[in-house]
């Protein structure tokens, strides 16, 4: 650095230093952030080599302190806050737990054992039903009986579902029976 710009540099930014303050707090909104960036302004006024002309050392450390606020604030809007990352670190682990994993096991073999016990037909009609999505017209039409047969035996195999697992079924299926 020139002793001569860096001499003139120092020199006007402490004569100047209280209004400098003032024009940069109106500028920045903050009389902190005007300190922050005088600081630094300072720091770099250190580093202005011989070479650079500086015809208005005020208006040179004005402008350089607006610089230096502005890089800040667009540094500062790629920063996450520590509240943000704070709320990522309580986002909740919805994978269950071990024994949440050992209860479901235990109650998907307890309604296979339960499908087992059904009779061939209740068994086939809750598959094509509930797994498949057909609907109980269609399997009636493939199985050969009525719409009310498949009703009944898809009632009755998710009641012997439910009793066996302890669960409650719906007291109705559905809507209003289709008009054939």
């Amino acid at each position: 650095m020139s002793e001569a710009n860096g001499a003139r540099l120092r020199s006007e930014l402490a004569e100047s230093y209280d209004d400098l303050v003032r024009q940069l707090s109106r500028r920045l909104g903050s009389t902190d952030f005007a300190y922050e960036v005088l600081h630094e302004t300072f720091l770099r006024v250190e580093r202005v080599s011989e070479a650079t002309l500086v015809r208005s050392p005020k208006d040179y450390i004005f402008r350089t302190a607006v610089n230096i606020a502005k890089d800040r604030r667009k540094a500062q809007q790629y920063r996450v806050s520590a509240a943000t990352i704070d709320s990522l670190f309580d986002v909740c682990d919805e994978s269950p737990d071990p024994s949440r994993v050992a209860e479901g096991r235990s109650e998907i073999e307890a309604f296979k054992r339960a499908l087992a016990e059904l009779p061939a037909r209740r068994r086939e009609v809750l598959q094509k039903i509930a797994i498949e999505g057909k609907t109980a017209r269609e399997v009636a039409d493939e199985l050969q009986v009525t719409v009310r047969t498949i009703e009944i035996d898809l009632k009755q195999a998710l009641t012997h579902c439910a009793n066996s697992l302890s669960r409650k079924t719906a007291a109705r299926l559905g809507g209003p029976r289709p008009k054939s």
